[in-house]
């Protein structure tokens, strides 16, 4: 099997992780796959921030929460929120987040690192709160959020993968 196969077989959502900070140059590299992710027509729609301040991670974890309707920490400790934003006047704009999506959380496996996307980046960019914290960063334009990769250290083993559904592929030959 190629490593690109075994990378997204082994690929899994972790939801406890220490509180280590990942190397920057760890990140840059998962970030950076993150814009090599296919677009519609190459608009290239999504945009990705970056966080590693614990101040706003806290104040994301605390907005998350609340949509959510709960008081735990939507992102499980992780210490690194990366938040996928797309351009709304783009037609392709969450296809094109979604594929970011994949290449942010297929890079972090590749390089050892724990990964899982959490939703809720829409309602909380719609949001004046969120609006104000795309402005205090000099983000402009009308943008959704498609939604957060978290990353970090697991701080257990993630869960064996399901076996596939006998349903999933049909072939019309």
């Amino acid at each position: 099997m190629g490593e690109t196969l075994q990378t997204i077989r082994e690929r899994r959502s972790v939801k406890s992780y220490k509180p280590d900070m990942i190397p920057e140059e760890t990140l840059q590299k998962i970030v950076e796959a993150g814009t090599w992710a296919p677009s519609g027509m190459g608009r290239q729609s999504a945009i990705i921030v970056a966080v590693t301040n614990k101040e706003l991670r806290d104040r994301l974890s605390r907005m998350n929460a609340k949509i959510m309707g709960t008081d735990m920490d939507p992102f499980y400790g992780a210490p690194v929120v990366l938040i996928v934003l797309a351009d709304k006047t783009v037609p392709t704009h969450v296809y094109d987040g979604a594929l970011v999506m994949e290449n942010l959380m297929l890079a972090a496996q590749d390089l050892g690192i724990g990964s899982c996307w959490i939703h809720r980046a829409k309602e909380e960019f719609e949001s004046e709160e969120g609006k104000e914290i795309l402005k205090s960063l000099g983000i402009e334009g009308d943008y959704e959020g498609i939604g957060h990769c978290i990353l970090g250290y697991p701080a257990k083993e993630p869960k064996k993968a399901a076996d596939r559904k006998a349903s999933y592929i049909y072939y019309a030959r």
